[in-house]
């Protein structure tokens, strides 16, 4: 019973800094944008996961003379994990590949930033797909957390 009552209250607080962020999950990187970003691609590759995409925002801006802090953005996914959900939900295409926005604040700290999945399921009113959406929520958080961590 406990347990019960300690997952619905994880679940709901997960829900509620879900809507407090956008749907998003942001992570504090021990180092900085290209080391997190060259670590999480290691991270992908030992997976067996595609990148599709190393997009450097903060180059691409500097090209058309803006200013921009460390910015980048990684695509990835396997079609694995991403073709089950959208069986479930053909439009929960439009957020796949996944997606981590690697960048410096104002501060100079680094944060990791991907969908949150449970989001993508309210977004998307996904039904019948928990254990697929579980199985990329635990994914998603294995692999900020390898890339961030020192």
């Amino acid at each position: 019973m406990r347990k019960g009552l300690l997952g619905l209250f994880i679940t709901l607080l997960m829900s509620f800094t879900a809507h407090a962020n956008n749907g998003l999950i942001s992570i504090k990187s021990s180092h900085d944008v290209s080391t997190t970003a060259d670590k999480l691609i290691a991270t992908l590759k030992e997976k067996n996961m595609t990148t599709f995409a190393r997009i450097k925002h903060s180059e691409a801006a500097e090209n058309v003379g803006i200013e921009l802090r460390p910015t980048e953005l990684i695509l990835f996914g396997n079609p694995k994990v991403g073709s089950p959900l959208m069986a479930c939900q053909q439009s929960v295409g439009i957020d796949l590949p996944q997606k981590a926005l690697i960048s410096e604040d104002e501060h100079g700290l680094v944060w990791f930033t991907y969908n949150d999945p449970n989001y993508l399921k309210e977004r998307h009113n996904i039904t019948g797909c928990d254990e697929a959406l579980a199985k990329i929520a635990k994914a998603l958080n294995m692999f900020a957390t390898k890339a961030t961590q020192p």
